[in-house]
């Protein structure tokens, strides 16, 4: 089974690659903020609770995001691998999902991380609000704090993956072409 960690900053590309990589390998997406908006739609007890930190612009904790992944993850029993996107997040996520993994025999083989520059990232969060309309890829500031956020916070998790020899630095520069070239040609590897 193939399951990776797709994982860089905001704007790096891991919706667009996540995508090439379900197609190319028939792998399951699963994204945390997708997964978190379907279940405050469907009105499920972890969507209930997941939105009120959510309404206050908080992350939802651990214990509810695990709790989604864990229950997603039943749905596919057959499934080819997983591309996880968005999770894990902080290290205790990344040991519940080895945990849930390992039990089956089938862990992460990777964590590929899009590498970009942060004036690029800056400018393709721009251009996409022009497209999409979001509104926290239309400011400037906004968009380097989270951009820091995402740096300050993530360190602890590259080094998790390191220490298991499971991460991959992927340059994120370039045409969607080129990434998605560089991830082929680490993912088939495995």
């Amino acid at each position: 089974m193939l399951n990776l960690v797709l994982f860089g900053p905001p704007g790096a590309g891991k919706g667009t690659q996540a995508i090439f990589l379900k197609e190319e390998y028939g792998l399951i997406h699963l994204s945390t903020g997708d997964l978190l908006r379907s279940r405050i739609a469907e009105g499920t007890a972890l969507g209930i609770e997941a939105k009120q930190y959510m309404d206050k612009g908080e992350l939802a904790p651990d214990n509810i995001v695990i709790g989604m992944i864990r229950n997603t993850l039943k749905k596919y029993p057959d499934a080819q691998g997983f591309i996880f996107d968005g999770f894990p997040r902080t290290v205790p996520q990344a040991q519940a999902l080895d945990e849930m993994l390992n039990k089956n025999n089938v862990p992460i083989l990777g964590m590929l991380s899009l590498e970009v520059e942060k004036e690029e990232l800056i400018k393709r969060l721009l251009n996409r609000a022009q497209i999409s309309g979001r509104v926290d890829d239309q400011n400037q500031a906004v968009i380097k704090n989270r951009i820091n956020v995402y740096n300050e916070k993530t360190f602890p998790l590259i080094e998790y993956y390191k220490s298991q020899n499971k991460f991959y630095a992927i340059n994120g520069m370039g045409t969607v072409e080129d990434i998605s070239r560089r991830l082929k040609e680490v993912v088939d590897q495995f």
